[in-house]
């Protein structure tokens, strides 16, 4: 279950006797690496109580709607924002209904409506009750929607009869959750990413550099794995862990990224400029540090223009799909689309970096993707969401 690891799942537990299957789902998401925060219905924690599954997910457990404290860390709206997935195990035919009609009157409804990713429920009733017209026309539209349906299996009942309607074992609902991560739609393509800032030196203890944190490049690279990629990374001095399954270089300098990018953009069918390299370095590197010579003293720097990495890929004659970042701090729309045009981009993602809440060194970020058809918001979310957005949309085009 490699493709759940880091994923972010949220888990809905309504009330039904199958509801003590649940604990069991969280330990083995947890088993796998996948970060859980479990929603309760009222009627569900009649079953398993809300202490059991704080324990196992290591998490605040979310269960009533009106909340203050909940709405104020975490509501509905930052819930749905927050998953990558959203599980409801065990789904009762009540919530089946209400999920097909689209009801928001409680806080694991609220989050489905509010929720744009993929869905995954695992049915959970009496035999008749599943054999039922209704049930079976519900189910058939939730397949429409793009629900995943994992289950029921069939056998003996906590009532006594016998046949389909038993929640389906825990480690075959994680398997069926897992389908949502392994399209592998970039297999047999190359990605190369490059992330982090460039450090120009001025002196053996001083740089010039800037407050890229890379973690969006990152992100994309797991997201570019996830894809089925081979995918490699030049990185820039960042404090991150080295990602895994994708070819490492660690460079310094503006120049270091540039001969590396140009080394292996042959036979590369994606190349995305995420790192945030230096326009300008100092024109002359000083041998020993600079001192100060008296109180007040200055000193003055002859910079010279670092060469423009994505401006010299988009000349190769065979250059791949071209994608290219914008951080700006004013008229975001019209600078991204100035750079894309000039430096014959496919694709420029622009976000503004005057908001403090995101962009550098911060967990989420909001962009507008930029194309010369077409201009997509995307609004905040956390940087690994973010990415696997703009894979897709990658996916897409290719």
């Amino acid at each position: 279950m490699e493709s759940l690891k880091n994923k972010n799942i949220l888990l809905g537990v309504t009330g039904g006797i199958a509801a003590y299957k649940s604990a069991e789902i969280v330990r083995g998401l947890k088993k796998v690496g996948s970060n859980v925060r479990v929603v309760m219905t009222k009627s569900s924690k009649e079953f398993i109580t809300p202490l059991t599954m704080q324990t196992l997910s290591g998490n605040k457990v979310f269960t009533d709607f009106i909340d203050e404290e909940s709405e104020a860390a975490m509501g509905h709206i930052e819930l749905a924002k927050w998953a990558d997935v959203v599980l409801i195990a065990p789904c009762t035919a009540d919530t089946i209904s209400r999920l097909v009609i689209g009801r928001g009157n409680d806080l694991l409804a609220a989050i489905v409506l509010a929720f744009e990713g993929p869905l995954t429920i695992a049915p959970a009733m009496n035999q008749a009750m599943w054999r039922d017209q209704s049930t079976q026309e519900n189910i058939k539209k939730l397949i429409k929607k793009g629900f995943l349906i994992s289950g029921p299996s069939s056998g003996d009942q906590a009532c006594g009869d016998n046949g389909p309607g038993r929640m389906e074992e825990p480690k075959k609902i994680i398997k069926t959750l897992s389908k949502h991560f392994t399209a592998g739609r970039l297999k047999d393509k190359t990605v190369l990413i490059t992330a982090g800032p460039t450090i120009e030196p001025i002196d053996p203890v001083r740089f010039i550099s800037n407050r890229s944190s890379g973690k969006m490049g990152y992100a994309l690279v797991e997201a570019a794995v996830e894809e089925g990629a081979e995918v490699i990374l030049i990185s820039g001095p960042v404090n991150l862990n080295r990602p895994n399954k994708a070819y490492f270089y660690n460079i310094k300098t503006a120049q270091d990224m540039y001969e590396k990018v140009m080394h292996h953009i042959k036979g590369s069918d994606v190349y995305i400029g995420a790192a945030a390299v230096s326009d300008f370095s100092p024109s002359s590197i000083k041998s020993r540090k600079i001192k100060k010579n008296s109180k007040g003293s200055s000193i003055n720097l002859k910079m010279k223009e670092n060469k423009d990495i994505l401006l010299e890929v988009s000349r190769l004659k065979k250059k791949p799909f071209l994608v290219g970042f914008a951080a700006e701090t004013e008229n975001l729309l019209l600078n991204a689309k100035e750079k894309l045009l000039k430096k014959n981009l496919d694709l420029i993602i622009g976000n503004d970096i005057s908001k403090s809440d995101i962009g550098f060194d911060s967990e989420f970020n909001e962009v507008m993707l930029i194309t010369r058809e077409e201009e997509i918001f995307i609004p905040r979310c956390d940087k690994r969401k973010l990415a696997r957005k703009i894979i897709n949309y990658i996916s897409n085009q290719l």
